[in-house]
């Protein structure tokens, strides 16, 4: 099959919406990442999805619509859900809410809630109201891989498995959406991403936050929102997460960077824009600075895919705090590094 990519116009969103009528697969830009969409009622449709990605059937997908109104048929939408939607849709905010018949158990994983999305990216919003279908939509990429924030990630790890990408620019988050639990008797958010607890709680008595967010799942635990696997997001590379002051940090880089030299591998170090110059000598690429966190949210997943291009087998990260966007980063880069994190603060005083 050859693959199109085609730059959003009104012509090409005609196109791609009689694909998605026809269970077809589109590649969609979304204001989060690249999403990889079918018809949601369309039962094998969606399992080309999962084909496509190499993706585990019992990983659920997001539903998208255009407009609140379009998920009545779809789920029990509760007043809780009605508020959220008016606050922070449409935009990158996916809720969890019981479904109703019509959506196929694939799409689901066979959970009894559905997770749905109103996109705020132009392109999506219209193309859904143009195919006047319910989309299923997981990030447009090979499973476990880090997440398409353009067109030419998502023809990279799936050029010939679907007809047509929409070309939409680059993704404007970077990061998934928030996911959140509106089943359970706290709001609980099961995946962080755009729209932080603490943007939740403005309109919201309770928010909890699932430990499974800093966590990989154990063994048997199901995984009620995409995005929850233990490796995820990942770069072919081993990247390992370096905690602890600023002074620490640098030492115990350079000192595992040395060691992996010394082996013939390659590393690189992704550093916050106050700590480049510490790295001298050392190939190390800026994530933004501390201050403006959601310019690493914006980057993460490029420089992941920058280094899988540079054939880079070692890669070291600083880390922020969880709080705010700060939660939804950590969050990937953890899964990123399949949780492998050095305390360096620890090993100093192990090795003054």
């Amino acid at each position: 099959m050859e693959t199109k990519i085609l730059p959003v116009s009104e012509e090409s969103i005609q196109e791609a919406a009689r694909l998605l009528q026809q269970g077809q697969l589109v590649g969609i830009p979304t204001e989060t990442v690249y999403g990889l969409g079918a018809n949601a009622f369309d039962e094998a449709a969606v399992r080309s999805i999962f084909a496509a990605k190499g993706r585990p059937a019992d990983n659920p997908l997001i539903v998208h619509v255009a407009h609140p109104e379009d998920a009545e048929p779809l789920c029990e939408v509760t007043d809780t859900a009605r508020l959220l939607m008016k606050t922070f849709c449409p935009g990158p905010l996916t809720m969890l809410m019981k479904r109703k018949s019509c959506i196929p158990d694939v799409v689901t994983a066979g959970l009894p809630s559905v997770a749905l999305r109103i996109p705020s990216h132009p392109a999506a919003h219209r193309l859904l109201e143009v195919c006047g279908l319910p989309v299923a939509a997981p990030s447009a990429n090979t499973s476990g891989k880090p997440s398409p924030t353009t067109a030419k990630h998502v023809l990279d790890d799936l050029h010939g498995k679907l007809p047509l990408i929409l070309d939409g620019g680059e993704c404007q988050v970077g990061l998934e959406s928030t996911v959140i639990d509106l089943t359970s008797p706290i709001p609980t958010v099961l995946r962080p991403g755009g729209v932080t607890p603490e943007m939740l709680l403005t309109v919201l008595k309770e928010v909890k936050v699932a430990d499974s967010v800093l966590r990989p799942l154990r063994e048997g635990e199901k995984a009620l929102s995409p995005g929850m696997r233990y490796r995820h997001y990942a770069p072919s590379g081993q990247l390992t997460m370096v905690k602890g002051t600023p002074e620490h940090v640098e030492q115990c880089i350079r000192r595992h960077a040395d060691e992996a030299q010394r082996q013939g591998k390659p590393v690189r170090v992704f550093a916050f824009e106050e700590h480049l110059n510490a790295y001298q000598g050392l190939d190390a690429v800026s994530i933004g600075s501390r201050k403006t966190p959601e310019k690493m949210a914006h980057l993460l997943f490029k420089l992941l895919r920058q280094a899988d291009d540079d054939r880079i087998p070692v890669l070291f990260s600083e880390v922020l705090t969880t709080d705010g966007i700060g939660l939804a980063i950590m969050n990937r880069l953890a899964r990123a590094a399949a949780f492998t994190e050095i305390d360096a603060d620890s090993e100093a005083e192990r090795n003054p």
